[in-house]
C-alpha cells in the first residue's frame, strides 16, 4: 500500500511513517528541496527511534529532473555525494503531462500515456519492484 503525504511535515505525515514499513521519498531537484530532505530524515530518525524501529528508507527519487540545468546538475551531484545507493536510478523530468494529469482527475499514466513523465513513472516502478524485492 502507498500512502502518499502532503510536503510538509504534519501530523498525517508523521502517522504514516509510523505505521509504514518504508519512505519513499521525492525531491525536486532544486534548493530549498536539500533543506527540507534534512528534516525529513531527522523525522523519520526520531519515528524509528520512538515508534517503529523498521523504518527503513526506500530510496530518494530526483523529480522535476532537467538536467540541461545547472541548479538540477548540482543538486544531482550533492545527492549522489550524499546519499549514494539510497539515490535511485529512475527519475522523473520536468514534464508538462505530468503537471497537467492532476487537473484532470487522472495519473499521468492514463492522461498522457506516452509521455516521457509517465514512461518514467513506470520505470519507477519496476525499480521500487526489485528494489524492495516484491
Amino acid at each position: 500500500m502507498l500512502i502518499d503525504c502532503p510536503p510538509s511535515l504534519n501530523m498525517l505525515t508523521v502517522n504514516a511513517l509510523t505505521a509504514s514499513d518504508s519512505v519513499l521519498i521525492p525531491l525536486q531537484c532544486e534548493f530549498y528541496a536539500l533543506e527540507g530532505l534534512s528534516a525529513l530524515l531527522d523525522t523519520v530518525e526520531q519515528i524509528k527511534q520512538n515508534v517503529n524501529p523498521d523504518l527503513a528508507i526506500a530510496g530518494i527519487l530526483r523529480t522535476m529532473y532537467d538536467k540541461r540545468t545547472s541548479l538540477t546538475r548540482e543538486v544531482d551531484k550533492q545527492l549522489r555525494d550524499y546519499f549514494g545507493d539510497m539515490l535511485l536510478k529512475t527519475t522523473i523530468p520536468r514534464n508538462v503531462k505530468v503537471a497537467e494529469a492532476p487537473s484532470h482527475g487522472l495519473p499521468v499514466t492514463q492522461y498522457a500515456r506516452f509521455s516521457r513523465g509517465s514512461q518514467a513513472y513506470r520505470v519507477l516502478a519496476k525499480e521500487m519492484i526489485r528494489r524492495l524485492a516484491l
